[in-house]
């Protein structure tokens, strides 16, 4: 089977992760006979200095005419200070609307060779970690209407719109509830309903979904509880649906009690097999090009990939087969270092990972 793979390798660490992922991807592509094209495309802050805006429409054709979207990260203090739009992060937000990515899927299990590194305590992590939070990605505060200005008091004053539709609402929900049917029957749906006109509308549609779903348990809770939750009781929850803002925040919580924000991927999807795949973490610039990134992250994105987007399942079982071996086997990067644990490059982790291939 041949699949195109538009690769986006960004700023920071980004390069040196994809990197990692596309060694494993072609051990994968070796041992099942398929052929994965690879197509290099910019987008951030690398985006920004060699064309002058953050997404070029090249890239985002090029990400349209390919199978899937593999990316790296963007971002770093060199482009901080630009305007909103001319931002890094604008790309990131732009390739989202313009593949029209809506749903997003944030894995966070707690692997038992890394148990140790889990900040809560034993107890708690002894329930068991293994949950997905499904979070709306094209809506909310982040694409909404932004403004800045001078009131009438002669203040500057900076605002920001939550705006949701019940579509929106809807599809999400959809995505979360069909999700917790092949996991464990389980749907928590998170708002602001106590405060938050948007998410008043949230809860309506989103118990209007749960009626179409009478095998699986529902329940909503508010965000402030929410995140006071993971931290208290994780192994309560199995699938979390929200919106973009709160989902951001929960899942990047969710991810340190898992022992890192380097172990964790995501998929972005939306009515179709297109997605764009990338680990949650950031560029981290303070260690870009010094070969200690954790690529794992990336890796178990492009394990994502296969499933979802290519329907590669036994190819997917292989590298999360892979990944765990490797940590079994006492490989760490310096993120997830432990006493009595080998340190390893993030070149020497990807080699690791593709040997058990």
């Amino acid at each position: 089977m041949t699949k195109n793979i538009a690769v986006i390798k960004g700023d920071g660490i980004g390069p040196e992760i994809v990197d990692e992922a596309m060694k494993v991807l072609d051990k994968v592509a070796k041992k099942y006979n398929h052929t994965f094209n690879y197509t290099q495309v910019l987008m951030g802050g690398i985006a920004i200095d060699e064309t002058g805006v953050p997404l070029p429409q090249e890239t985002i054709d090029k990400c349209l005419a390919s199978d899937s979207v593999l990316l790296g990260a963007v971002g770093g203090p060199k482009w901080d200070k630009g305007e909103g739009s001319m931002r890094p992060e604008a790309g990131l937000l732009g390739i989202r609307g313009a593949l029209k990515l809506f749903a997003n899927i944030r894995p966070a299990k707690l692997l038992k060779p890394l148990a140790s590194a889990c900040p809560l305590r034993s107890d708690i992590t002894e329930k068991g970690l293994d949950l997905v939070i499904v979070r709306e990605l094209i809506g909310g505060a982040y694409f909404g209407e932004k403004k800045t200005y001078i009131d009438e008091n002669g203040h500057k004053t900076a605002s920001d719109s939550m705006k949701y539709s019940d579509f929106e609402i809807e599809r999400i929900c959809k995505v979360a509830f069909d999700m917790a049917k092949k996991r464990r029957n389980k749907v928590t749906s998170i708002d602001k309903a106590n405060v938050l006109d948007s998410s008043r509308l949230w809860r309506e549609i989103s118990h209007k979904v749960a009626e179409s779903y009478p095998e699986v348990e529902f329940s909503d809770m508010l965000v402030d509880n929410a995140a006071m939750q993971l931290v208290r009781n994780p192994a309560q929850f199995d699938v979390i649906v929200t919106e973009n803002l709160f989902g951001d925040i929960l899942s990047d919580e969710a991810s340190m009690i898992t022992g890192s924000l380097g172990m964790l991927p995501s998929a972005s999807l939306g009515e179709g097999t297109l997605g764009l795949y990338e680990p949650i973490h950031g560029s981290a610039p303070d260690i870009a090009g010094q070969n200690k990134a954790n690529p794992i992250a990336t890796i178990l994105s492009a394990a994502m990939m296969l499933r979802y987007s290519f329907d590669m399942q036994k190819e997917a079982d292989d590298i999360e087969a892979a990944v765990d071996k490797v940590l079994a086997s006492g490989a760490r990067t310096g993120d997830i270092m432990s006493e009595g644990m080998t340190l390893v490059s993030c070149t020497e982790m990807g080699d690791r990972i593709a040997a058990e291939i």
